[in-house]
């Protein structure tokens, strides 16, 4: 993407910093925060930052591109604030796409998730029926509707991006989100100062674990391919919470045991394993995942590693 105008909503957030201080070497960056999840100290100084819902009128959305990242992130989010989550996920989401599309914006990437897969050992392909076990996949199962009707009803090209864990590291963008952190960020937190991380059951449970960096490089070929539907955005490889403990004691040179604790996520609704078929995304836009589990690692454990 280069000398495009783009809006980035939940753009002082985890991903949202990361896509918006990428693109605004090469072009003009709005990032869009309501400050409840997202802090514009990790922006760039050549992003201009607006602090406003994406609930609100008149938002400055006379772009060419809007990266949709504004959401209740997490399955306790919804279950404390059920309506909250409608209103934020769902109106907020087509309330932007909407002032877009009058505003003559036709490219919108938004953010959808794994979790409708429910819990698979199998690699999930995008035309799997989804499953809406909570609030949360409930919402963004609406928002990939609405997406739909966008596309067909109005000729955008509107792409969902299915998330799978992404990560990147208290010593990046993920520091302000504390216990909704990635569970490598807080797992390498506690080990690093030696708490015992808590895994909940057996810690057997597993995620295709994605490093940010290889999901800004997504939402960027997905906007300049200008792609339409729902693609995943994950590595195609899965590790149990036992096995990102262990590799973290290893970059950290620590001997960390974990604490197994209930899970206080009922089973019928708690997801215990993902991964992603990539497939779709890496034939329509080239895209491959380059950082594996181990190198971000690495990258992770580096602000303690270069303390010790």
């Amino acid at each position: 993407m280069h000398d495009q105008r783009v809006l980035v909503t939940g753009g002082a957030g985890f991903i949202g910093s990361n896509i918006a201080n990428e693109l605004a070497t090469d072009n003009d960056v709005i990032a869009l925060d309501d400050c409840y999840l997202g802090t514009p100290e990790h922006l760039s100084p050549a992003v201009e930052f607006v602090e406003a819902s994406v609930l609100e009128s008149d938002l400055p959305t006379d772009v060419d591109v809007v990266f949709h990242l504004a959401a209740l992130s997490s399955y306790a989010m919804h279950e404390e604030a059920v309506c909250r989550g409608v209103r934020v996920n769902v109106e907020g989401f087509t309330n932007v796409v909407e002032q877009a599309r009058a505003d003559g914006c036709e490219t919108v990437i938004y953010a959808s998730t794994s979790s409708i897969y429910g819990s698979r050992t199998e690699p999930s392909p995008e035309e799997l029926s989804p499953t809406a076990n909570t609030g949360y996949e409930a919402s963004k199962l609406a928002r990939e509707r609405y997406g739909e009707y966008f596309s067909t009803h109005y000729g955008m090209q509107v792409a969902g991006m299915r998330f799978f864990s992404v990560y990147q590291g208290y010593g990046g963008a993920e520091d302000h989100k504390g216990e909704y952190a990635n569970i490598v960020a807080q797992f390498a937190n506690d080990i690093a100062h030696g708490r015992s991380p808590k895994l909940y059951g057996d810690g057997t449970q597993s995620r295709d674990f994605t490093h940010v960096d290889d999901i800004i490089r997504g939402l960027k070929l997905a906007a300049d391919a200008r792609i339409d539907g729902v693609y995943n955005l994950g590595t195609g490889e899965q590790y149990e919470f036992n096995t990102v403990v262990d590799l973290l004691n290893d970059e950290l040179g620590t001997d960390v045991e974990p604490t197994y604790v209930e899970n206080p996520i009922p089973d019928d609704v708690y997801v215990h394993d993902t991964v992603a078929d990539p497939s779709k995304m890496e034939a329509e836009t080239g895209w491959v995942p380059e950082i594996d589990l181990r190198d971000g690692i690495e990258r992770v454990c580096a602000q303690y590693t270069d303390d010790f």
